[in-house]
């Protein structure tokens, strides 16, 4: 495959991703549409690396499996703490979380 249909792919994958969040109430599926986002700019990464030839995208790649390793941690945990206390993970029913 070429570098630009790995890019197309990726732009693909991320569009999924943000209207999934931009159409979906549920905390949980919010959060999958975002490691699908993550997924996307690694793709990204590593198709401007193979493109380029050298092992930078690789490393920015890694970098953000990380984060999104991180983020679903601590995502997972502030879900888990919003459904015993409301008992929903609906996005519109949980707007305020300083109660």
């Amino acid at each position: 495959m070429d570098a630009n249909q790995y890019i197309a792919l990726a732009a693909f994958l991320f569009g999924i991703g943000l209207v999934g969040v931009v159409v979906k109430r549920n905390m949980l599926v919010v959060f999958m549409c975002i490691e699908l986002m993550l997924n996307a700019a690694n793709l990204t990464f590593l198709a401007f690396a193979r493109r380029a030839g050298n092992m930078n995208g690789h490393a920015i790649a890694f970098f953000v499996i990380a984060v999104a390793a991180a983020e679903a941690a601590v995502g997972l945990a502030i879900v888990i703490a919003v459904f015993r206390t409301r008992g929903t993970l609906n996005v519109d029913e949980v707007a305020s979380l300083r109660n």
